[in-house]
């Protein structure tokens, strides 16, 4: 089941030449950062499964499930050198993220709905763009482009979820109720066993979709993100 899924449309981002750094820089890493991306978490065969953010082309990613899950990748795609904006309706839930990520540099910048400016991404400053923006975000004013991937963060489905399932690239669906698993696996296509199993899934784990391609992860957090953010969780 996963022999495809990195090749195809989602998971496993375009190939780059390797991070170099000094030996007495190396105890300065605390994030999982990988050369073709941002770590999702491990798979069931404990093989660790990424996600290309970086992209020359539009690339749209739709998470229905938790904050926590989109914070911590957002840390970890801070974590590989892009900009990060979170467009969000709370941000009192994000400040302390985005006070403690970089260092003092303002890698992670929040922004209030319908308000983030044009973020000049290129292929040496990549730019992700999070929307947590409720069950009814609007249509943004900065879209997925070259060198700019957008995340939206939906909580549950909602009126706006199957355009949106539709419209994105790669799509992580957590725990959700049976009459949501349903809506979700006719939207997805997904398998009886899939849909099933996806209102009895545990904190941390996500069914992520690209097209055909189905792929469990689970995240578990580093000792920094537990710090910093607490355990795995489903509600906010």
């Amino acid at each position: 089941m996963t022999a495809g899924l990195g090749s195809a449309r989602g998971l496993r981002g375009p190939r780059h030449a390797g991070h170099t750094m000094t030996v007495d820089h190396l105890g300065a890493l605390s994030l999982p950062v990988g050369d073709d991306g941002v770590v999702l978490g491990d798979d069931a065969e404990g093989r660790r499964q990424l996600v290309g953010f970086h992209r020359s082309t539009p690339y749209e990613v739709l998470l229905i499930g938790g904050l926590w899950s989109a914070q911590v990748l957002a840390l970890r795609a801070a974590g590989t050198g892009a900009r990060v904006a979170v467009e969000t309706g709370r941000p009192q839930a994000w400040t302390m993220l985005a006070q403690a990520a970089g260092a003092g540099l303002e890698c992670i910048t929040l922004h209030e709905v319908g308000r983030v400016p044009p973020m000049g991404a290129t292929v040496g400053s990549p730019v992700v763009v999070i929307r947590d923006c409720g069950m009814r975000p609007p249509r943004g004013r900065v879209v997925s482009a070259p060198w700019q991937s957008v995340l939206t963060l939906l909580p549950y489905l909602s009126p706006v979820a199957p355009r949106l399932m539709r419209d994105s690239t790669l799509v992580g669906v957590q725990r959700i109720s049976p009459q949501e698993a349903e809506q979700t696996s006719r939207i997805l296509g997904l398998e009886r066993a899939e849909s099933d199993a996806l209102p009895t899934l545990a904190d941390g784990v996500t069914l992520w979709c690209a097209g055909r391609e189905r792929l469990w992860v689970m995240t578990s957090p580093t000792d920094a993100e537990t710090g910093l953010l607490g355990v795995a969780r489903r509600m906010d």
